[in-house]
């Protein structure tokens, strides 16, 4: 008898000791800053490539330099913004949410909920058929929720979604895949530039406020980069490598006015919620200037055809650069991963004309201090 209870204190004990230590491994996991990650190809790190779209990166040369050489559906020769973003913060890549790999404890990570062709709007990217659009996002991201309330507890999950870093990308396409898509568009016949700007900003609002009902509390907004200089632009709208006026006008509207947008939402919430990154000046320094950033051309993408290898996609059959470091652009419309590199040192240590109310260091060194 005395036997029996011993060898059933013992399994007790055996019980006890590791709840203790699966609670003190969640823990110490949710400690460590999740990140997530919205918007359209300039951060998908590869849910596309689980969707039937023609928004994809996941056939060679993309994925060049990346670690595995590999295509992984990130529209890039190698690291995107959230990449490298993880990388210089110490933390552990975030895997796309469609991943079978999404499981266990690499939710604790974060996820990237991001999909090429995406806009703020519903009807931006539709030519690309089955993408996830910002309002699917955001749902994912309450599914998400819920998923790893079932791992750690629900008041856990709130913990590691109100301490999480959050990005946001969108914007672009709402211009270069809605409104000038075509001559005469919907949209453009819709609205004249100024108003569809302030259209776009009502719309934006709305996703922004969303993020922050469902718990995020940092979050980095990225404006539009400069749309009328992208190799893709260039060869279709430019005769000598000027940037194309209508689109870099669309940009000095939209950016200004997100900006304006975020200081709006922060004196609302009394806290710097929302950072605005001023991604437009910081391609503008290299695509002004790319030989100061070790740059050959900033107009001519690495990987492409025709005019300024602007026209059509990055495939197998292309022009394809030898050295993707001395491009700005790697395809015709994202950056090259060098490029990428440098977006993020701004985004990182950048002075308030890049980083506005604070750049991510001084959001980092503050955050640990709470």
């Amino acid at each position: 008898m005395t036997k029996m209870m011993s060898c059933s204190f013992s399994s007790f004990s055996f019980a006890i000791i590791l709840m203790l230590s699966l609670f003190s491994f969640s823990l110490h996991k949710v400690e460590a800053r999740a990140f997530f990650v919205f918007g359209d190809s300039l951060v998908d790190n590869g849910n596309n490539n689980y969707l039937i779209t023609s928004a994809r990166a996941d056939s060679p040369p993309y994925g060049i330099d990346y670690p595995s050489h590999r295509p992984t559906g990130r529209f890039s020769n190698g690291l995107n913004i959230p990449d490298i973003i993880s990388e210089q913060l110490g933390m552990e890549p975030t895997l796309p949410y469609l991943s079978p790999e999404l499981t266990g404890d690499k939710l604790l990570v974060g996820a990237n909920f991001a999909s090429a062709g995406v806009g703020i709007l519903n009807d931006t990217g539709i030519q690309f058929l089955n993408i996830i659009r910002i309002g699917k996002q955001l749902e994912y991201f309450e599914q998400y929720q819920r998923r790893v309330s079932g791992v750690i507890g629900a008041e856990q999950t709130q913990q590691l979604v109100n301490s999480a870093l959050v990005l946001i990308t969108l914007g672009g396409n709402d211009f270069v895949n809605n409104y000038y898509l075509v001559p005469f568009s919907a949209r453009s016949r819709q609205f004249a530039l100024p108003d569809y700007v302030r259209y776009l900003i009502y719309e934006y609002r709305k996703i922004l406020q969303k993020l922050y009902e469902l718990g995020a509390r940092r979050v980095l907004v990225t404006g539009t980069g400069p749309m009328g200089c992208v190799p893709a632009e260039l060869a279709q709208r430019s005769r000598t490598g000027e940037c194309a006026v209508e689109l870099q006008r669309a940009a000095s509207l939209f950016n200004p006015q997100l900006t304006q947008l975020l200081s709006d939402l922060n004196a609302q919430l009394a806290a710097d919620v929302f950072v605005a990154a001023n991604t437009y000046t910081m391609h503008m320094d290299f695509v002004s200037n790319p030989q100061a950033y070790g740059f050959v051309t900033s107009k001519i993408a690495c990987c492409g055809q025709g005019p300024y290898n602007g026209i059509g996609l990055c495939t197998p059959l292309s022009n394809l650069c030898p050295n993707r470091d001395l491009y700005a652009f790697w395809d015709p419309f994202h950056p090259s991963e060098k490029a990428n590199r440098i977006i993020v040192q701004q985004i990182l240590t950048g002075s308030s004309e890049y980083m506005n109310p604070m750049n991510l260091s001084s959001i980092m060194a503050l955050d640990s201090r709470t």
